[in-house]
């Protein structure tokens, strides 16, 4: 994907733009332009990321209404993460192929059409299908926010302008069961999709009108193949994932739940292999679906890897904390999606200072103290049982927030800063497929490791709160020791060599 603007972007001369376009650049009006664009993303992005985990206060009550067992409702979940992890990968050919107007177009049409499907839906197969489409215009909005930020923004001013990226990426998730909570709590599961239709369908209409085209699209071929193989490899690998905590559970469907877990891991596993073979083999004619030169990048391999710890850390707590908080400590969903509540809005608050002091200071003055107060808060999980008060849950979950928001930020900054310009497409596809996948993985660690530890201690004779908080302390265990990776890795994150101050090598 090539730039139409260079003043706003600062990335060295591109051999296919020409100097009048160079020029037109300089005009006040398209930093103004790019500034607009900029925030209409980010708005949409935020209002489609929303969804990704309203759905899982709702269950309960989606089991109850559509008389449905908890296997078919977590399909609602289920489905949406494995249509993302199908649909990223493919998003960085869309985005060099169209121009930004007609992508965001598609994104939100998509979205408010699954909204409208969800919120009409007389069962549960017309519910699912609203979910899919909901997260194929989720899956294309959040590279098309990455790659148009990296256009338009100068280096200098990243670390500000992706702080309101995290803003997004993380907040949005964390509140989601708060807002559900609430609407669940006096209204039907419908007004989760009937309050969010009118605000997707607002953020269109507003697209349409103000979004312009900054980028110029190239007539690249796309690989069939590739997109077969991507699907299966990443689509396989979530949906083995989300089996893990059935499979590994004393049910009666568990045999089963344990044969189509290893067989979607398995075809996932082959399937990605085959991909990647395949997409070293296209990038050298410059084909790639998705091409891996990014990788190139040492700062970028080692920031994409902390981002995966990261994102295991994230969802497999946001997962964990209300079956604790409701199963052990029995509090309603209201309450527990208000103890949940502080520590999204305190990511929303810091992300734009973080920004700040990633521009002044680069990444490392964030990183390790972030990743330092993560892995503490993950150890001192490690000490919850059946009668730990809430206020300790509530502290934990607000510095942990914290630790995460000093992450983020460096992380989506300096990792796709690292990439050359023309890869930028590519290389957000590739965050946006390993925070899906990495997710995925972290929800199935931790329920796998509290589902088995809690069927032992029940065999024992342990009561059920005891049992169950016993194998939630040994999920955070899981959790503790792997956040000791992103410890290690942080020290090796520096200011990609484009940015003023920043280290040379970057690239």
């Amino acid at each position: 994907m090539t730039e139409r603007t260079s003043s706003d972007t600062d990335l060295g001369p591109d051999p296919t733009v020409d100097d009048a376009t160079v020029d037109a650049g300089d005009r006040p009006d398209h930093g103004r332009r790019n500034t607009r664009v900029i925030w209409l993303l980010l708005a949409a992005t935020f209002v489609v990321i929303l969804n990704e985990t309203i759905m899982g206060v709702a269950l309960p009550k989606l089991m109850t209404d559509l008389r449905i067992d908890a296997g078919t409702a977590q399909w609602l979940s289920t489905a949406f993460m494995l249509t993302m992890a199908v649909v990223i990968p493919i998003t960085g050919y869309l985005l060099e192929r169209f121009d930004t107007r007609p992508i965001f177009i598609a994104a939100m049409s998509l979205f408010s059409l699954g909204t409208l499907i969800a919120a009409l839906a007389p069962g549960f197969e017309i519910l699912l299908l609203g979910r899919i489409v909901q997260a194929s215009g989720t899956a294309i909005m959040v590279p098309l926010l990455m790659t148009t930020l990296m256009t338009l923004v100068a280096p200098a001013e990243r670390g500000k302008t992706m702080g309101n990226v995290s803003i997004v990426i993380s907040v949005a998730p964390a509140i989601g069961p708060t807002i559900s909570g609430f609407i669940l709590d006096t209204l039907s599961w419908r007004w989760m999709f009937w309050i969010v239709l009118p605000i997707a369908v607002a953020m269109l209409v507003i697209g349409i009108r103000h979004v312009e085209n900054v980028t110029e699209p190239q007539k690249v071929p796309i690989d069939v193949l590739s997109v077969v193989l991507s699907a299966f490899g990443f689509g396989g690998l979530v949906y083995g994932l989300s089996r893990v905590g059935e499979a590994v559970g004393t049910g009666p469907g568990a045999p089963s739940a344990g044969i189509q877990m290893w067989i979607a891991l398995g075809v996932g596993a082959v399937a990605l292999a085959s991909f990647i073979v395949r997409q070293l083999l296209l990038q050298r004619r410059d084909v790639a679906l998705l091409d891996l030169r990014t990788f190139n990048s040492p700062i970028f391999t080692v920031a994409v890897s902390m981002m995966a710890v990261s994102m295991m850390a994230l969802f497999g707590t946001i997962i964990l904390l209300p079956i604790y908080l409701q199963n052990v400590l029995h509090m309603d969903p209201v309450r527990v999606g208000l103890l949940l509540l502080p520590g999204g809005l305190i990511m929303g608050l810091l992300a734009p200072f973080v920004g700040r002091i990633y521009d002044k200071r680069g990444p490392r003055v964030l990183l390790i103290p972030g990743s330092i107060i993560v892995s503490t808060v993950l150890w001192s999980l490690t000490l919850v049982n059946a009668t730990t008060s809430p206020f300790f849950m509530l502290a934990a979950h607000i510095v942990l927030s914290l630790g995460l928001a000093l992450m983020f930020t460096p992380l989506f900054s300096a990792g796709l800063g690292a990439v050359q310009p023309q890869l930028y497409s590519h290389g957000s596809a590739i965050v946006g497929t390993v925070q899906q996948v990495a997710g995925a993985a972290g929800t199935a660690l931790f329920i796998t490791i509290m589902t088995a530890q809690t069927g032992v201690l029940t065999v024992s004779g342990a009561s059920p709160e005891v049992a169950l908080a016993d194998g939630v302390r040994m999920a955070f265990l899981a959790g503790a020791i792997i956040s000791l990776l992103a410890i290690i890795g942080a020290v090796f994150i520096r200011k990609p060599s484009d940015a003023p101050g920043g280290s040379h090598g970057g690239h």
